[in-house]
């Protein structure tokens, strides 16, 4: 049989049984008839369960809406939780069922009175914006359909929509809220854009690499050429994929990924939960380098030694492909969502004939091996990496370089670079050069770049210290400059407005151990709730009847992580 006619019947077997096993497969684990929507109408997503994010998997759907949308609880229960953040989730509930399972609500505009009641009231006793609150079961009870709040854009969304999640109680984890019965118009299969191809060593070490756009063949999809050919003994693959759904526009995650090597499956993930302790595992699901670099998301199909993550079918071969240069073999790819669409890629691989390509011997000076802790100590720096904080091995390269320019008060410490990614974070401790008693309260590590970050840090034995979770430039930085409070709605007759804006910004990004920035407001003396808004850099307070007319006295104080102060004191008129 030819290939092409091998692809045209398998395809055919595979179109002929695909709605009934794969939609089989998901529906006993869960109950599909217990929970309503969160929304009133037709269920639209922007953003599907397990997505590939920034550092973490999407662990929710993103119901699409506009500001203000009624949200309603989708069973029966109790509000267990109440978070409020500037960033992260935004104003958020959790609310737990009697069945087992937790329903969560993100980047709500509001809540409903009782519950905006409530908040405020544990606000103005903490003295805090931001809450996390775990309540009893007998302080907000709620039946199915019982209206929650509304939809909004609060902690960092970018445009209207709820986040919508489903965990399990007792462990927290999440699980695909899709899985639970609810009915999105799909007709869409997934869309396969391009393959990248690993050339591997023994130790899964990529030697070369490639990427080939892919086009449409027999149904399916394929590579110019059908057949791929390398220079190295086995190799592994990366897909760029995205689900589409009937009416929007949004490029989604997909829900599964099998590949087949010769008919049979070598490897496989499913997007039906994970731990949020595993989320960090999505720097090795995908091509990381790919992403810090072009924002390309490639789902790596073959498991890197270090990654634990639990979304895969366990496999001896891993997604790795042994070649060989007398005969070529064929991969195929079946990508799917939930609603039973699937994408076909079939391709043959071989190794050229006559070439085993050498791996070329890079220039390092550390190897960390990824199963084992390392520590680097020169005197100047000291690195201790824990073991499990690296997905594969590391031949670190490092280079020590001196450094005149103004606020600079170390060696430049280049410690390999950012496209490596790192699980946990490790110790990092910078001796200074010359640095004045004087401003030894206002240094930290600093992530050095056309973006300075603040990392913190603490003195120990005459070096800072911290804990940071990349690879980088870095050096010790002192930061004497106050951060900034620009009034955005304020005057000193505020007869008749309702709320007064800030923004407030400091002239250094945090990360690692060091803390954001701190705000604290009061009329008159006493303590007044400013909303914080960290995506757009803004703070407000809306007024009530607790400042009567006249006259008052506003007070701001800004904080930045090493301690510089900024003050606004203005008097104003209600």
């Amino acid at each position: 049989m030819s290939r092409i006619a091998a692809t045209i019947s398998f395809l055919a077997i595979l179109f002929a049984g695909s709605f009934y096993s794969f939609t089989g497969e998901y529906t006993d684990p869960y109950p599909t008839d217990y929970f309503a929507p969160p929304v009133k109408g037709v269920l639209r997503l922007s953003g599907t369960f397990g997505e590939l994010r920034s550092n973490h998997f999407h662990s929710g759907i993103d119901i699409k809406g506009g500001i203000g949308v009624p949200l309603y609880t989708v069973a029966d229960g109790y509000i267990s939780r109440i978070k409020i953040e500037g960033g992260g989730y935004g104003n958020a509930l959790y609310i737990t069922h009697p069945n087992g399972y937790t329903s969560v609500y993100a980047h709500m505009n509001e809540y409903i009175p009782e519950i905006e009641t409530f908040v405020k009231s544990q606000q103005y006793a903490n003295e805090s914006f931001d809450l996390d609150l775990e309540l009893e079961r007998d302080q907000f009870p709620l039946k199915k359909g019982d209206k929650i709040g509304e939809m909004g854009t609060t902690g960092y969304s970018f445009g209207p929509h709820l986040h919508f999640e489903m965990r399990n109680t007792q462990t927290g984890a999440p699980i695909n809220p899709l899985l639970f019965g609810y009915k999105v118009a799909d007709d869409q299969s997934p869309r396969m854009h391009q393959l990248k191809v690993y050339g591997l060593n023994e130790q899964l070490e990529t030697i070369d690499s490639e990427i080939h756009s892919l086009v449409s063949k027999h149904g399916g999809y394929g590579v110019r050429g059908d057949t791929l050919v390398v220079d190295t003994r086995q190799a592994g693959f990366g897909l760029k994929v995205y689900d589409h759904m009937t009416g929007v526009n949004n490029w989604n995650g997909i829900y599964k990924l099998d590949v087949k090597l010769e008919d049979s499956l070598i490897y496989q993930f499913e997007m039906e939960t994970f731990p949020f302790n595993e989320t960090r595992y999505l720097n090795a699901h995908l091509d990381y380098a790919e992403q810090v670099q072009n924002k390309a998301y490639f789902n790596r199909c073959y498991r890197l030694p270090g990654n634990r993550l639990s979304i895969y079918r366990e496999q001896p071969e891993e997604g790795v492909v042994r070649l060989s240069s007398k005969r070529a073999k064929k991969v195929e790819m079946i990508a799917s969502d939930l609603a039973g669409n699937q994408s076909y890629f079939v391709f043959w691989i071989k190794q050229r004939p006559g070439n085993d390509l050498e791996e070329e011997s890079l220039p390092y000076n550390y190897f960390l091996p990824f199963n084992q802790e390392s520590v680097i100590d020169n005197g100047s720096i000291r690195v201790h990496i824990p073991r499990g904080a690296l997905y594969e091995n590391c031949y670190l390269q490092y280079q020590l370089v001196t450094d005149r320019s103004d606020n600079v008060y170390s060696s430049v410490h280049k410690l390999h670079n950012d496209l490596f990614p790192i699980h946990e974070y490790f110790e990092l401790a910078i001796r200074p050069v010359v640095l004045p008693e004087s401003l030894r309260d206002k240094a930290f590590v600093a992530l050095c770049g056309n973006n300075i970050v603040n990392c913190g840090g603490q003195w120990e034995n005459g070096m800072l210290t911290t804990r940071v979770r990349t690879f980088g430039d870095f050096c010790i930085m002192v930061d004497e400059v106050p951060p900034t409070i620009r009034p955005v709605n304020f005057s000193s007759n505020l007869k008749g407005a309702d709320r007064i804006d800030f923004s407030i910004w400091d002239n250094f990004r945090t990360g690692g151990t060091a803390a954001g920035l701190k705000f604290r407001a009061t009329v008159d003396g006493r303590w007044v709730l400013m909303k914080y808004d960290a995506k757009n850099a803004r703070i407000t307070h809306y007024f009530d009847d607790t400042i009567p007319p006249g006259q008052h006295e506003f007070r701001l104080t800004l904080t930045d992580a090493v301690g510089n102060e900024t003050v606004f004191e203005r008097s104003f008129t209600r």
